[in-house]
């Protein structure tokens, strides 16, 4: 009988090691492209603005609905990201320089 709970625990640490053995990515991105857009019109810098901001919810990802200290790292990392991303595209947008995509990395440590 000892025996059998002491496999039994085992097997239970032995389950639970390979979840905790996994590291999350360092800072991911995601390259926005924006060749196809004619930067100089309203109608180009707001659909840039668009495909920036499904970069930031991608990268910045998402927190269960009942982790209230997750979702505010989320928020505040759209935030953080958003507004570097932004200024990217503020330059490239007064340059229209179509050639170069823009970075959207998260800050997150």
């Amino acid at each position: 009988m000892q025996k059998l709970l002491i496999l039994a625990a085992l097997a239970a640490v032995s389950i639970g090691q390979p979840a905790s053995a996994r590291t999350a990515p360092a800072s991911p991105s995601v390259a926005v492209a924006h060749k196809d857009l004619d930067l100089r019109t309203e109608a180009g810098t707001k659909a840039l603005d668009r495909r920036i901001w499904r970069a930031v919810v991608e990268v910045c990802g998402t927190a269960p609905d009942f982790d209230l200290a997750g979702k505010n790292d989320v928020r505040q990392c759209r935030r953080d990201t958003r507004t570097l991303a932004s200024a990217q595209a503020d330059v490239v947008i007064a340059s229209a320089t179509r050639d170069q995509p823009i970075r959207v990395s998260s800050i997150r440590k």
